[in-house]
């Protein structure tokens, strides 16, 4: 059994990977391959005779920002080993690994995991080694992974459900109930174990198994895995974990590549995340750039901690801060709220030169229409633009109507913010929507920095404080902004109980009004609309106009916002771009008029600066007066 030093830090891990999330390494024996070991060489040996070459490998992993390495111990046990000659040597290769690790990773570095993987050769009724006969073997090295200090054990690539349940069983009579026991199966590509288990079996066979964390890795792409590990999540409530290839191999001059690019996994890594997977590394073909990238997806969705701290108000800031001016009074659009009247706004993207007359022009189509607001985005998919904060300014100034700017921190440190904000204000901007931002790997620039020195809702928190007359350190500032206080939320989205926790956050730290993600599933709508009743504020429903078959998909397969059935196949009848347009707007009209009296307004997309088809939607909005659902 592990010394006490390190039980303490599989402790520590015990407890992190319940917050989560989490980015594991890459590929070990993608990048020794690439470092030229010829594929037919035992890669775990390496431990022993070219124990520098292993260790460089960790330690770009460790610059490329994983907070979880494995072991390069996968093969090694008795079985595998002994393809080469050296069966005896289970417990010095095994420790070996656990020490190459250790030193990549430092005292209080990443976590280092003991990488288990299947036997090598098939077990009964099938081959000839019998269940005693595996379960010792992975006993054999789980034993020497443990006695040599791993903070968690990660069996992966199993394709016998069988044997990843014997593999499970010895790991954790071994480890004790301290580490950690990732436990990751193989799929292909419709979601089923080489031995044929469907999700649904081997879901529930891991979710009775003594592993902590299960998930998938190797075989498949990130599609498949995401797709698959959303069916797990049906039938077990564990933390999951997910770890794809770089795509599909492709055979090339005999050498099987993986193409999948750093920003392909990034944005996949991206999705994992929201659907709540906890652990996000890679397998076969990813390397330390596809993890660097990856890592900053995970930081982009969990901000560090510690700046959102700085704005906290204690009860000694309250008693210096200013009443809040209230909400009627600060704008058109805060009485409007006030008053429980239905609003509309009309999505307004920034140009991406300097010539808004365009959108300036759109703006003022809208204010004849009785258009409440223009909504411009911030960056939207982290693009270059004109700012949007000039932006709202000029159709403030130039086309009479108020704006609404979306306020993103991935571009801000918490300095910038203050001082963007107060600008703001000084410009006659009174409306907000706070939001996290795309990370820069969405976006034409995947090599910008991202800041994201908080999420959205510490920018809620920092917008309030503003609102009482107080600077980030909770000191007066002698005046006070005005500003309404919305957000974004998604009634969509995969892991509903993370974003319902996220938008009650908001609510309690100053949030006033939400704007959603595009809705198309009225079903998805109701179910965010009971959930978030407790802590309700105005809510103000996306809308879309769709304009062909093609924009459909997107919006399901690359967006992942739910578009039912019948709405993609009306789109996919119509039988040239006008009727599709057409057909998109009168969905939209459908959708306005069925939501009108659950929410206290819509947005309003103009698709491709199509501002026309906003305002035929919006001409379904009818009466405006005050609803029930204003509350």
């Amino acid at each position: 059994m592990a010394n006490s030093s390190v039980m303490s830090r599989a402790a520590e891990f015990r407890a992190r990977v319940e917050q989560g999330p989490m980015i594991a390494d890459g590929a070990m024996g993608t990048e020794l391959y690439a470092r030229g070991v010829f594929i037919n060489r035992c890669f775990e040996e390496l431990n022993l005779s070219q124990p520098d070459l292993v260790l460089s490998v960790h330690r770009d992993y460790v610059k490329a920002g994983a907070e979880i390495l494995e072991t390069n111990t996968f093969g090694a046990n008795r079985v595998r080993l002994g393809h080469f000659g050296i069966a005896d040597k289970v417990k010095e290769i095994n420790r070996a690994g656990v020490e190459l690790a250790r030193r990549a990773a430092g005292a209080k570095g990443p976590f280092v995991a003991g990488s288990i993987g299947p036997l090598g050769a098939r077990i009964e009724p099938l081959g000839a080694i019998t269940y005693e006969e595996a379960k010792a073997y992975f006993r054999e090295q789980a034993e020497a992974l443990v006695e040599a200090g791993v903070d968690l054990l990660i069996l992966e690539t199993f394709s016998d459900v069988s044997e990843i349940r014997l593999a499970v069983e010895a790991a954790r009579e071994v480890a004790g109930p301290e580490l950690v026991i990732v436990a990751q199966v193989t799929v292909d590509d419709f979601g089923r174990m080489a031995d044929g288990s469907t999700v649904e079996t081997f879901t529930r066979v891991l979710d009775e198994s003594p592993a902590d964390v299960i998930g998938l890795n190797c075989s498949v792409g990130p599609k498949v895995m995401l797709d698959t590990i959303q069916q797990m999540m049906q039938y077990s409530r564990k933390p999951m974990s997910a770890m794809p290839n770089a795509g599909h191999p492709v055979r090339v001059e005999g050498r099987n590549l993986y193409l999948g690019s750093p920003e392909y996994l990034s944005q996949y890594a991206r999705r994992f995340l929201w659907a709540g997977v906890r652990i996000v590394g890679g397998c076969c073909g990813t390397t330390p750039e596809h993890i660097r990238q990856m890592a900053n997806e995970v930081r982009s969705l969990r901000p560090r901690l510690k700046p959102t701290e700085v704005v906290v108000e204690e009860p000694a800031i309250k008693e210096r801060a200013l009443e809040k001016i209230p909400i009627e009074k600060r704008s058109s659009l805060g009485a409007k709220l006030a008053a429980g009247r239905f609003v509309a706004f009309v999505e307004i993207l920034p140009p991406r030169g300097v010539d808004a007359s365009r959108e300036i022009e759109g703006a003022r189509m809208c204010a004849r229409a009785g258009i409440d607001c223009i909504n411009v985005p911030d960056g939207p998919r982290a693009s270059a633009r004109m700012s949007a904060q000039v932006m709202c300014w000029l159709i403030q100034q130039q086309a009479g109507i108020e704006a609404v700017l979306h306020f993103c921190c991935r571009d801000r440190n918490i300095l910038g913010i203050q001082s963007e904000l107060l600008g703001a204000h000084v410009l006659g901007i009174r409306n907000l929507i706070c939001i996290t931002g795309d990370p820069p790997r969405m976006g034409t620039y995947p090599y910008a920095t991202g800041v994201f020195d908080v999420d959205s809702i510490g920018l809620v928190r920092i917008v309030n404080n503003l609102n009482q007359g107080l600077d980030l350190g909770g000191n007066p500032m002698g005046s006070q902004t005005a500003f309404v206080i919305g957000v974004g939320a998604n009634p969509g989205a995969l892991n509903l109980d993370e974003e319902i926790r996220r938008f009650e956050a908001k609510v309690s730290n100053g949030a006033e009004y939400v704007v959603t993600q595009p809705v198309f599933d009225i079903g998805l709508l109701e179910t965010f609309l009971r959930r978030i009743e407790p802590f309700r504020i105005p809510v103000i429903a996306g809308i879309w106009p769709l304009t062909s078959y093609r924009n459909a998909e997107f919006m399901v397969n690359e967006l992942r916002v739910p578009v039912p059935q019948e709405f993609m196949e009306r789109m996919r009848r119509a039988e040239s771009g006008e009727k599709a347009r057409q057909e998109g707007v009168a969905i939209a009209r459908q959708l306005v008029e069925r939501i009108k009296p659950m929410v206290q307004g819509v947005q309003l997309s103009a698709p491709f600066g199509r501002y026309d088809m906003a305002l035929q939607v919006a001409e379904a909005i009818g009466d405006r007066s005050p609803t029930r659902s204003a509350s």
